[in-house]
C-alpha cells in the first residue's frame, strides 16, 4: 500500500480524499494556490505545499505536481474530479516518474476522452449508441448532410467536451449553420480542439449512469445506478441512487453494459458509463474516467468506499468484492448545494459565509469544504456542499431530504437549497417520473419565497442594535 499521496485538487473532493488516506494509514499532502490559503483541505491534510499566486495555474501545470509529488516523497497522485482527473498527459507523466495515477492509464484516458473513439469503442463491443456521424465532421456540408439523415433535432459535440460545454442542440439546418462555428468555437477554447460531432438529440430521455469498478487482474463490477435527469443546462442538480424509474430488468441490462464497457476498453479503477433512456431505448453517451462528484450516493446505498478502492486498485490489489457480494439498500439522493441564486437566473453568489451549519441526524451526510468566515473565491465552481440524504423508501427520502436541507444554515451567499425545496414538493417529482426536460418544464417552482429562519432574523436584528450602538 502507498505511504504517501497527493492529492491534486481542492475542495470538497480533496477533504474527501484525506479522509480515505486517514482510514488506510496514508499520509496526505494537498497543494493550493493563493486563494486556498485558507481552505479546509490544507487544514485537514497531514502536509499542504504552495502551489503558486495564480488561482488555477497550480491546479492545472502536470509536469509540476508530479515534481512536487516525487520531491515530497509522495509514491501517488489522486486527481479527484475536474482540473486534470481526465488528462491523459497528467497521467502519463507520472508513469515516466513512478508515480502511481489513481485513475485509468493514459491511453483509455485518451480514448474515452474522445467521444467519437469511445463511439467507436463501444460499437465495436455491441453496446447500442445513438445515431450520429461517424467520427468527427470535417465541415458544416458533411454536418449538414448527417442530421438529414438522421432526423431532427440534432446535438452538436464537442469531441473533447465535458460538463456541459461545447453542446449545442439544433431543431432546423438554419440552427445548425448558426450554432455549427459557436460550438467550434468554443470547444476550441474551452478544450485546445475544434473536432466537433453530431447525434441524433433523445428527446425527454432519462439520464441513468452506472458506476464501475474494474482492477488490473480483469475483474470488473458495477454499483448499480444513479439517475441524474434532475439537470438544467446539462449540469446536474439532484442525483439519485438507485433509479427510481427502472425495472429490475432494466437495472440489470445497465449494469451489464457498463461492465461490458469497462472490459472493453480493459478500464481500470472507478469510472462512470453514462446512459440514455427513451422509451425502453438504451444509448451509450459517455465514459467517465475518474470519481463522479456524485459517487457519495452509491456509497450510501451500497456501503462501498469508492475512493478507498481508488486507492486499492491503483496500488495493485484485487478488488474486495464480486458482483454478487454488491446489494443495494433504500434510496439516496444528493442535493449540490452551489452558491448561485436561482432567482437571478442562477447567478453565482461568491463572497463570505457569515453561518454555516451543517444538518444532521439518520441517514444525513454532508460533504464540503466550507466553514463560517470562509469566502468562497470566483475563480472556481460555485459548489459550497453536497447534502446526502439516505431512507430505506423514495418517500421517507424525499421527507428526509427537505428536512435536512430545512435544518442547514448557509447565510452570507445565496444557494439553490431553497430552490432543491420547491422540487421535492413538486407532484411529478415526487411520483419517481421524470426526464432530462423536468428543470425546464417546471418554470412555476422559481417561483418560490424566500423565508427568514427566526434564527437569522434574530442575528439581524442583533447585528443593528451592535452597530446602532457604535460596537
Amino acid at each position: 500500500m502507498f505511504k504517501k499521496l497527493l492529492i491534486a485538487n481542492r475542495g470538497e473532493i480533496a477533504v474527501r480524499i484525506v479522509r480515505a488516506c486517514a482510514e488506510m494509514g496514508i499520509r496526505s499532502v494537498a497543494i493550493f494556490t493563493e486563494p486556498d490559503r485558507y481552505a479546509l483541505h490544507v487544514k485537514r491534510a497531514d502536509e499542504a505545499h504552495f502551489a503558486g499566486t495564480d488561482p488555477l495555474a497550480g491546479y492545472l501545470d502536470p509536469r509540476r505536481i508530479v515534481s512536487l509529488a516525487v520531491e515530497t516523497g509522495c509514491d501517488a497522485i489522486h486527481p479527484g474530479y475536474g482540473f486534470l482527473s481526465e488528462n491523459a498527459d497528467f497521467a502519463r507523466i507520472c508513469a515516466e516518474r513512478g508515480v502511481a495515477f489513481v485513475g485509468p492509464n493514459a491511453d483509455v484516458i485518451s480514448r474515452m476522452g474522445d467521444k467519437t473513439a469511445a463511439r467507436s469503442s463501444m460499437i465495436s463491443a455491441g453496446i447500442p449508441v445513438t445515431p450520429g456521424s461517424d467520427g468527427n465532421l470535417a465541415d458544416l456540408k458533411q454536418a449538414l448532410s448527417v442530421a438529414e439523415h438522421v432526423g431532427y433535432p440534432v446535438m452538436l459535440k464537442a469531441t473533447s467536451g465535458g460538463g456541459g460545454r461545447g453542446i449545442r442542440r439544433c431543431d432546423n439546418p438554419t440552427e445548425l449553420r448558426a450554432q455549427y462555428p459557436r460550438v467550434i468555437s468554443e470547444a476550441t477554447k474551452a478544450f485546445g480542439s475544434a473536432d466537433v460531432f453530431l447525434e441524433k438529440c433523445i428527446l425527454d430521455p432519462k439520464h441513468i449512469e452506472v458506476q464501475i469498478l474494474a482492477d488490473s487482474q480483469g475483474e470488473a463490477i458495477h454499483l448499480f445506478e444513479r439517475d441524474c435527469s434532475i439537470q438544467r443546462r446539462n449540469q446536474k442538480l439532484i442525483e439519485i441512487a438507485p433509479s427510481p424509474q427502472l425495472t429490475p430488468e432494466q437495472r440489470a441490462y445497465v449494469g451489464e453494459l457498463a461492465v461490458r464497457a469497462a472490459r472493453a476498453v480493459n478500464y481500470e479503477n472507478a469510472g462512470t458509463v453514462e446512459f440514455l433512456l427513451s422509451n425502453n431505448e438504451v444509448y451509450f453517451m459517455e465514459m467517465n474516467t475518474r470519481v463522479q462528484v456524485e459517487h457519495t450516493i452509491t456509497e450510501q446505498i451500497t456501503g462501498v468506499d469508492i475512493v478507498r478502492e481508488q486507492i486499492r486498485i491503483a496500488a495493485g490489489l484485487p478488488l474486495q468484492y464480486r458482483q454478487q457480494d454488491i446489494q443495494h439498500r433504500g434510496y439516496a439522493l444528493q442535493f449540490r448545494i452551489n452558491a448561485e441564486d436561482p432567482k437571478n437566473n442562477f447567478l453565482p453568489s461568491f463572497g463570505k459565509i457569515t453561518r454555516y451549519y451543517a444538518p444532521g441526524g439518520p441517514g444525513v451526510r454532508t460533504d464540503t469544504a466550507i466553514y463560517t468566515g470562509y469566502t468562497i473565491p470566483p475563480y472556481f465552481d460555485s459548489m459550497c456542499l453536497k447534502l446526502v440524504v439516505w431512507a430505506l423508501n423514495w418517500e421517507d427520502a424525499l421527507d428526509r431530504g427537505a428536512r435536512a436541507l430545512a435544518d442547514m444554515r448557509l447565510q452570507g451567499v445565496r444557494t439553490t437549497a431553497p430552490y432543491y425545496q420547491e422540487i421535492l414538493k413538486c407532484p411529478d417529482f415526487r411520483s419517481g417520473v421524470f426526464t432530462t426536460s423536468f428543470v425546464p418544464n417546471h418554470p412555476e417552482l422559481l417561483n418560490y419565497s424566500e423565508k427568514r429562519h427566526p434564527s437569522e432574523i434574530a442575528l439581524a436584528i442583533a447585528a443593528a442594535i451592535a452597530a446602532h450602538a457604535g460596537l
